[in-house]
């Protein structure tokens, strides 16, 4: 016979309801059975009972302590109408007795009495017994157990259930951390692999990570190990996928949990929380502890606190301050943490000693976004000979979760279209649908409205188009998509610094489409709402951000820190504020007379590209060369005669 070495049996499991619910039913038998009857007997008088042991009406009576009587009835006495109050019972079934009860004086005469009644066969029987009273007992504990089961329910329910460490989830356990272990054998499938591009961020991650495989290789030289590590960038760069990537290959145990998991209702359970995660760190140490979103606990202390009072979201950073580098020693334990909001976070939390390093993850370049398109391109079902650099030229600007978005719509795209693999189409549309939005073709618009529309869109095109350092075109259409009543896709140049032409160029791009309105029709609209958003935004950071006006000279009121948000005062005084209004509204309005001078010399080419609109709905670069010729300025075509 084999022998079971199976070190973990399996247990059965008894759900605490099923307990409780036996326990209830206990309670419930007992109740019944104590009392022998769903109703309590009638109080009456020794008087009444010599009555109705006189005409023959009883048929048993029990003597509990010798000073309480109960009647049980015959049941042609129950016949009566005079015990009509006793025949049912509260369910409305026979009552079985007792049916009388009353109270006895001197229990030697009350015994004589019964004794003879059944001389005279007037009794059939009596007993004298000592009665425990199981039945008020019960009346007076069951409240209570009801009471006390409700607030356990409550207190399981508050305490997150079963979550949490042992215990079941009681109430004694909501201060124990809810963070998630990941344990060095447990099967992680994410390594630095799967993460594609972000080379220096990786090389930041990859030296701690190795310091914990490998820390002699640098004690022997008398470093120490960097206490923590803060991921910082734009959402969707992939912070929280790199701290995957280190619960992969670390090979030691990583805890990982949110911001929000130290907040709770309760006062003091964020330190608690606190506490009791690097208490578990410090036991399986070497390890790793990764806070997501850590400015849900680490904002700067301080700041819009209204109440006034204690603050629990200070006491948990308070501890969270004192674990990460107090006078306790924390061996072999390095913090992760990863935020876009790097801006509100607490200075002490920031400093050397803490947070050692802040490794910036940036949205990718062209190269890195090739990586990334490779990498969520694995999975698809593709067509032979997918331009992956023409992917990455295609989506400037976006971050590594807007490119697994693109894979995923361009599938669903080929998908409703019964295609039997992604091409490269689907991909184009599926970026049109992210930025754009959904196409409305069933939108009704009426002539005059398409071709205002088309002659806005035009002049986007044509202005773009003949200015330097506008961005090169790549379709135009007046097909309404999302808010928008027509659009014009461009592929903007990445840029590491931009200078004013630059920047002037593009907002003069921008109010093309008002200015072509105003060539042709002599009159304007609301159309250029988005366009006067975004080129006010360029004005205003041109004037008060960048230091690029000649008016205010080389001054920024631009804040890094994020503390002007919590002043009620502007940084400048109101003199100076009726100046930047001012160069902002003239920046504006020179770029929008710009773009009518520019517009007026090509107004028959204006009309005809916006015929061409009209007619196909969409336009691509080809349909602007068709008109326009190629671009002087065209870095492509710079390099063709070159060569």
């Amino acid at each position: 016979m084999a022998k079971d070495n199976n070190p973990n049996p399996k247990k059965i499991k008894i759900s605490p309801w099923l307990i409780y619910g036996a326990v209830a039913l206990i309670f419930i038998f007992i109740f019944i059975t104590g009392g022998n009857s769903f109703q309590e007997p009638l109080k009456t008088s020794s008087s009444k009972f010599n009555d109705f042991l006189e005409k023959g009406q009883v048929q048993k009576v029990l003597v509990y302590n010798k000073t309480q009587a109960e009647v049980y009835l015959t049941p042609e006495a129950l016949k009566e109408k005079t015990h009509k109050a006793v025949a049912k019972d509260m369910l409305n079934n026979p009552n079985k007795g007792p049916h009388y009860s009353f109270d006895i004086g001197n229990d030697e005469i009350f015994q004589n009495k019964l004794e003879k009644a059944v001389k005279d066969g007037k009794l059939k029987d009596y007993s004298f017994l000592p009665k425990s009273n199981w039945s008020e007992l019960l009346q007076m504990i069951l409240p209570f157990a009801l009471i006390i089961g409700l607030w356990i329910f409550i207190m399981r329910r508050m305490s997150g259930g079963a979550s949490g460490g042992s215990g079941g989830g009681q109430i004694f356990n909501i201060g124990k951390s809810k963070a998630k272990l990941f344990d060095e054998k447990t099967d992680i499938k994410t390594t630095f692999k799967d993460v594609a591009g972000l080379e220096g961020a990786k090389e930041e991650i990859q030296e701690i990570v190795e310091f914990l495989k490998n820390p002699e290789k640098y004690t022997n030289l008398g470093g120490k190990i960097p206490k923590g590590a803060l991921l910082v960038g734009p959402p969707g760069t992939g912070k929280t996928l790199l701290a995957k990537a280190v619960a992969g290959e670390a090979k030691v145990p990583f805890f990982s949990l949110s911001g929000s998991d130290f907040v709770e209702m309760f006062v003091g359970v964020g330190a608690s929380r606190v506490r009791d995660l690097f208490k578990q760190a410090k036991e399986k140490a070497p390890a790793i502890i990764f806070i997501d979103e850590i400015d849900a606990v680490g904002r700067a202390r301080g700041k819009s606190n209204m109440s006034g009072g204690n603050d629990e979201r200070e006491n948990t950073l308070n501890q969270l301050l004192t674990e990460m580098d107090g006078f306790g020693t924390n061996s072999n334990v390095i913090v992760l943490a990863a935020t876009n909001r790097a801006d509100v976070l607490d200075k002490a939390l920031m400093r050397a000693g803490r947070f050692d390093r802040q490794i910036f993850v940036d949205l990718p370049d062209v190269r890195e976004r090739k990586e990334i398109f490779e990498v969520h391109l694995a999975p698809l079902k593709k067509v032979e000979g997918l331009d992956t650099d023409f992917l990455a030229k295609q989506t400037p600007g976006f971050s590594g979760a807007d490119i697994a978005n693109v894979c995923n719509e361009a599938a669903l795209i080929a998908a409703r279209h019964n295609k039997t693999a992604v091409d490269k189409q689907d991909f184009l549309d599926a970026v049109d649908r992210i930025v754009g939005g959904l196409e409305k073709k069933n939108k009704i618009v009426t002539p005059e409205e398409k071709k205002a529309i088309a002659i806005h869109e035009a002049g986007h095109a044509t202005v773009s188009w003949m200015l330097e350092h506008a961005a090169p075109l790549v379709k135009v259409t007046i097909v309404p998509r999302g808010q928008s009543l027509g659009a014009a896709w461009y592929l903007p140049e990445e840029r590491l610094i931009v200078r004013p032409d630059q920047m002037l160029d593009e907002m003069c791009a921008t109010m093309g489409g008002r200015a072509a309105e105003k060539v042709i029709f002599n009159e304007i609209s609301t159309g250029a709402l988005s366009d006067l958003e975004k080129v006010t935004k360029q004005a205003r950071a041109m004037v008060t951000i960048y230091g690029l006006n000649e008016k205010l000279g080389n001054v920024t009121y631009y804040d890094s820190s994020g503390q002007n948000e919590y002043n009620f005062s502007k940084p400048y005084s109101e003199e100076t504020a009726m100046i930047i209004d001012k160069e902002i509204s003239l920046l504006i309005e020179s770029q929008y007379m710009r773009a009518i001078h520019i517009l007026q010399e090509n107004k028959d080419k204006l009309n005809q590209l916006a015929d061409i609109l009209i007619e196909k709905e969409v336009i691509f670069k080809d349909d602007l060369e068709a008109i326009f010729g190629k671009r002087t300025f065209d870095k492509n075509l710079q390099e063709e005669t070159s060569l």
